[in-house]
């Protein structure tokens, strides 16, 4: 008579916590698993890194071991046939079992590193982690421009760019070595000046300046890897002389004046014509025709 087989789900049920523990482990799951302690490390540059991949479970004793970077939409091996490829060659090596030491990283390192584990002896085979790996860059000395004269009452603007840092920098204004806020109606201390500030693109714009706004200006560039800052410049705020402006104009208008009187004086006294006259009288003798003239008697007499 043959025994009927009982579900193992029943037998398991029968089973004390620690067999079933152990059968639940060996038996039933029998698959790699990964993890990482730091899915996404930040790092500056120039610096050392981990990419954390840690194998939990595995009945392979020796799996098979692949990295590789995903940027710009391209995938390329980073360490393939129990090597390190790419770009990556010569500063990076498998740590431990699994995991991925990059040393002297570089601005360009910044990208997702796909840790893939394939275990044949497995039931299920493959697992993978990704870890998205920042570097970030310290700013270097932006690029200033601040206007060296402006009038009182006209509007200004200040310019501060950094191209280098990531992440992107955030920007601040100096006048006289005092920080200055992003809006001048927000701080009692810059009531007399009206200007905005913004942190984003670095501009620093003076609705109308007065004359307290002048002084000596910079800019610092910074995030979270560090900051740079540029050279001083000075922007003078004048006094607009409109008394001199009149007077200038009134002096070209009276040399204008007296220029006119004296080409009208000149042509009443004939300096002109007499000129074109004389021009005339020295004027070469019109080319003859080749035709001789005989004069006649009464032509003689006549003469």
């Amino acid at each position: 008579m043959a025994l009927r087989r009982r579900p193992a789900v029943r037998l398991c049920a029968r089973l004390p916590d620690f067999f079933l523990l152990l059968l639940f482990r060996g038996c039933l799951i029998g698959a790699v698993n990964l993890k990482s302690s730091n899915r996404t490390p930040v790092v500056q540059e120039f610096e050392s890194v981990e990419l954390s991949c840690i194998i939990t479970d595995s009945q392979t004793s020796d799996p098979r071991i692949e990295w590789k970077k995903i940027q710009d939409d391209q995938t390329t091996y980073v360490f393939f046939d129990n090597r390190i490829q790419g770009d990556l060659a010569g500063r990076a090596e498998l740590l431990g079992k699994t995991s991925l030491r990059i040393w002297n990283v570089t601005r360009t390192d910044s990208a997702l590193y796909r840790c893939e584990v394939v275990a044949r002896n497995d039931r299920k085979e493959i697992d993978e982690i990704v870890i998205e790996l920042t570097v970030q860059v310290k700013p270097v000395p932006p690029v200033c421009r601040v206007p060296k004269a402006v009038p009182v009452g006209k509007t200004a603007t200040l310019h501060c760019q950094e191209s280098e840092g990531y992440p992107r920098p955030h920007y601040s204004w100096y006048r006289n070595d005092v920080p200055l806020p992003t809006d001048s109606r927000a701080n009692p201390r810059f009531r007399n000046s009206s200007f905005l500030l913004n942190s984003e693109t670095g501009t620093l714009v003076f609705n109308a300046v007065h004359k307290e706004d002048s002084g000596q200006y910079y800019c610092i560039a910074s995030n979270d890897a560090g900051s740079a800052r540029c050279e001083e410049q000075e922007m003078e705020v004048y006094d607009l002389n409109i008394g001199g402006i009149i007077g200038g104009i009134l002096v070209v208008l009276a040399v204008l004046a007296l220029i006119t009187v004296g080409i009208c004086c000149a042509y009443r006294r004939g300096y002109f014509i007499n000129n074109k006259q004389n021009g005339e009288s020295y004027k070469s003798p019109g080319k003859t025709d080749g035709v001789n003239y005989i004069r006649t008697d009464e032509e003689n007499e006549l003469r």
